[in-house]
C-alpha cells in the first residue's frame, strides 16, 4: 500500500497484567503495520525491556499463529525505574538510537500512564486497552475480560456442582483490586448469591443472614464471590461463616488462573479491531489517545482522561443480583 508515512518505524508493546487477546492485538499492530509500510519493532518485558533496548524487528511470520495463545509473546515486566525523570530520559534515549519514533502500548492504566509520560517528552503513542479489571475509562470492553468472565463462570459451575452434592457454602475469590467489575459480573452470569466488592459496603452479619436465608429457602448451595480489594478479605469472610456454623463453608481462591487460556472469539475480534484502529491513529498523525470500544463504534480518548479516571462499575448490576438471588 502507499501511504505517506508520518515516521518509518514503529514499536508496539505489551505492560502490566497480561490478558488473554493480548496476543491478538500484537497480531493485529504488526500486520497492520506492514501492510500500511511502517517497520514495526517489538518491545520485549514491557518497561523494563524498553529501559533495556530490548528491541526486535517483527515481520509477518512473526505474528503468525499467536492470536490463539494466552498471555504474550512480547513479554511484560513492570519497572519501578521508569516512573523516574532519569529512567524516562533512559528510555527515551533507546528508542532514538533504535530509530523507533512511534509506540502502540497494549496495557491497563498503569501502563498508558507510562505512556502518556512518553508522549509529553515528544514520542507519538497511542494506548489499546487490556487489563481484567475492565476499569479503564474510554471503553465498554477491554481486552481480556471477556476470556477473564468465562474462566471465571467456568470454575464456579464446577463449584456449584461439588457445593450442591454436600449442601455447601462457598466463598470464591476473584482479582479485582481496586475494581469488583470481575466479581460483579461473573456473579450475575453464574447465579451467585452475593458479590463482595470494593464499591458496595456489606457487613459479615448480612452475608451470614443472606446464606441462612438461601439454606431456609430450600436452595443447595450458597456461593459468595469476592473481590480481592473488598473491604472484607475472603479469609474473613470465610472465618466469619464457619464460627456463624450455619452451614459448612469451603474457601476457593481462583488466582492466576483468570489471567490464562485461549482469548474468546469476542476478545480476538476486539483486540483484532483495538490493534489496527491504533496503526491508522498513528498513520493518520494523531496520538496521545486510546482506542476504545463504546457501542460498536471505536473512540479515541485521550490519555490524560483515562489515566485521571476509572470506568465505574454498574451498581444497578449489584441490586439485580440481590433481586434475583
Amino acid at each position: 500500500m502507499d501511504n505517506i508515512l508520518p515516521f518509518k518505524r514503529l514499536g508496539v508493546m505489551t505492560s502490566g497484567g497480561d490478558a488473554p487477546g493480548m496476543n491478538t492485538a500484537v497480531r493485529a499492530v504488526v500486520r497492520a503495520g506492514l501492510q500500511f509500510g511502517f517497520e514495526v519493532f517489538g518491545i520485549e518485558r514491557g518497561f523494563a525491556g524498553l529501559l533495556n533496548g530490548a528491541f526486535r524487528q517483527l515481520n509477518s511470520h512473526d505474528a503468525g499463529n499467536i492470536m490463539q495463545r494466552g498471555g504474550t509473546v512480547l513479554g511484560t515486566a513492570r519497572s519501578e525505574f521508569f516512573k523516574t525523570e532519569q529512567g524516562r530520559d533512559q528510555a527515551m534515549a533507546q528508542l532514538h538510537q533504535a530509530g523507533i519514533e512511534g509506540l502502540i502500548i497494549i496495557g491497563g492504566n498503569g501502563s498508558l500512564t507510562g505512556g502518556l509520560e512518553l508522549q509529553k517528552m515528544g514520542l507519538p503513542v497511542v494506548g489499546v486497552p487490556a487489563s481484567i479489571d475492565n476499569d479503564l475509562y474510554g471503553t465498554s470492553m477491554a481486552v481480556g475480560v471477556d476470556t477473564c468472565l468465562n474462566t471465571i463462570v467456568d470454575a464456579i459451575d464446577k463449584i456449584k456442582d461439588t457445593a450442591s452434592s454436600h449442601q455447601r457454602a462457598f466463598v470464591v475469590e476473584v482479582m479485582g483490586r481496586h475494581s469488583g467489575y470481575l466479581a460483579l459480573m461473573s456473579a450475575m452470569a453464574s447465579g451467585a448469591e452475593v458479590a463482595v466488592i470494593p464499591e458496595v459496603e456489606i457487613t459479615l452479619p448480612e452475608m451470614a443472614a443472606k446464606m441462612k436465608a438461601a439454606f431456609d429457602r430450600g436452595k443447595s448451595h450458597f456461593i459468595a464471590l469476592v473481590a480481592e480489594g473488598a473491604p472484607f478479605k475472603s479469609q474473613q469472610i470465610y472465618e466469619y461463616l464457619c464460627e456463624v456454623g450455619h452451614f459448612e463453608t469451603r474457601l476457593t481462591i481462583l488466582g492466576h488462573l483468570q489471567r490464562g487460556g485461549s482469548p474468546s472469539a469476542y476478545d480476538r475480534i476486539l483486540a483484532t479491531h483495538l490493534g489496527n484502529e491504533a496503526v491508522e491513529c498513528l498513520l493518520e498523525g494523531v496520538s496521545g489517545v486510546m482506542i476504545g470500544e463504546k457501542g460498536g463504534t471505536f473512540v479515541r480518548t485521550p490519555l490524560e482522561l483515562v489515566v485521571k479516571r476509572t470506568s465505574a462499575v454498574n451498581k444497578k448490576v449489584y441490586e439485580l443480583i440481590q433481586r434475583l438471588s
